[in-house]
This record gives structure tokens, C-alpha cells and sequence, in this order.
């Protein structure tokens, strides 16, 4: 039925989906990876096992999503983005094009996240060091380049304008720019 798909262990690939060529479902013989109603997965892509996601979900080109990574329904992941595992999103999410995703994230619903923009997990980067990603609130929005460091929590509704460093918790409703981010008024 899909030209060029390879896959691995059980994929569940629901109505009305489009799977383009040479994507990859699965990275194990005894994994799952369900993909939603109504949705897109364009070329390149490779999703890992134990991958859930909504309806309507879309891919750009060349997208990375690694195992047990639960996404909700109607969220798009650009071209050449990746989501390194053991993430939570939300419904109704936009990650755009280049977006680095690390693993132990949490992006609520309604969240916008910008080209290029990056989330980080390892605060002492040593090897073995416990991984603690963001958490990103419901209705925030990331601007382009901007990066937020491990354990930060970016409020309900706040604003990371872009190129901004993210070094601390942001407030909901905050509007934070620069490096190192700071409050400004909106």
C-alpha cells in the first residue's frame, strides 16, 4: 500500500493518513508506533517504536522522532526537526522548521516554537548526568533561535522572543528577550 515505507514491529497507520516514500516506522521487531487519523508523514521521515501520535498530525521532510514520545492531535513538526524521545506534546502544537527537541520534554497544548529554536537537557553536561528537560506551558510561544536550558519552565501564554537564552522559570503572560533572557513589558 506504501510505496518505499520500511517498517519495523506493529505500525497502526490510521484512515485517511498519507505515508510518503521513503519513510521509516519503527526501529524494533517487538515496538509499536501508532500514527492518527488524517495525517501526514512526508518523505525521509523516521519515527521510532513506541511513538503514539494524534490525528492530523503533519511532518515536514527528514523529521527524527525517537521512542516513547506521545503526541496529541493536529501538531505539525517541520522539516528536518527532531524530537529525541521520551517527550510529551500537546494538542494544536506548532514546531517549526530545524526545532531540536531534547529528551524529557514537555510542551503543552497550543505551544508555537519557532525555526531553530532549541531545548536543552543536561545542565551539568556530563556523561550519565540526570536529564531534566523543559517544560513548556500551555499557549507559550518560542521565537526563532531562542534557547531554553534544562529544567526551565516557560509559563502559560509567555513570549521567548527570538534568539533569547532562557536561563530561568518564566511567568505566565511574561514577554522575555535577549541573552540572558530578561522581562520586558508588553
Amino acid at each position: 500500500m506504501y510505496e518505499n515505507l520500511i517498517q519495523y514491529g506493529q505500525v497502526n497507520i490510521g484512515a485517511g493518513t498519507v505515508i510518503e516514500d521513503y519513510v521509516i516506522l519503527g526501529n524494533r521487531e517487538d515496538g509499536i508506533v501508532t500514527i492518527g487519523e488524517n495525517s501526514i508523514v512526508r518523505s525521509g521521515t523516521v519515527i521510532y517504536s513506541d511513538v503514539i501520535t494524534g490525528k492530523g498530525f503533519k511532518t515536514g521532510h527528514n523529521v527524527l522522532i525517537r521512542e516513547e514520545t506521545q503526541i496529541g492531535d493536529n501538531v505539525l513538526v517541520g522539516t528536518n526537526s527532531v524530537i529525541d524521545g521520551h517527550c510529551r506534546i500537546g494538542s494544536n502544537v506548532s514546531i517549526q522548521t530545524n526545532v531540536y527537541i531534547t529528551i524529557n520534554t514537555v510542551i503543552e497544548d497550543d505551544a508555537f516554537l519557532g525555526p531553530c529554536s532549541v531545548t536543552t537537557n543536561d545542565k551539568y553536561m556530563e556523561y550519565g548526568a540526570k536529564l531534566e528537560g523543559p517544560i513548556i506551558k500551555q499557549g507559550a510561544r518560542i521565537g526563532a533561535n531562542a534557547t531554553i536550558l534544562p529544567g526551565i519552565t516557560v509559563g502559560e501564554r509567555a513570549i521567548i522572543g527570538s534568539g533569547a537564552v532562557v536561563t530561568m522559570d518564566v511567568a505566565p503572560g511574561t514577554i522575555m528577550v535577549g541573552n540572558r533572557a530578561r522581562e520586558i513589558q508588553g
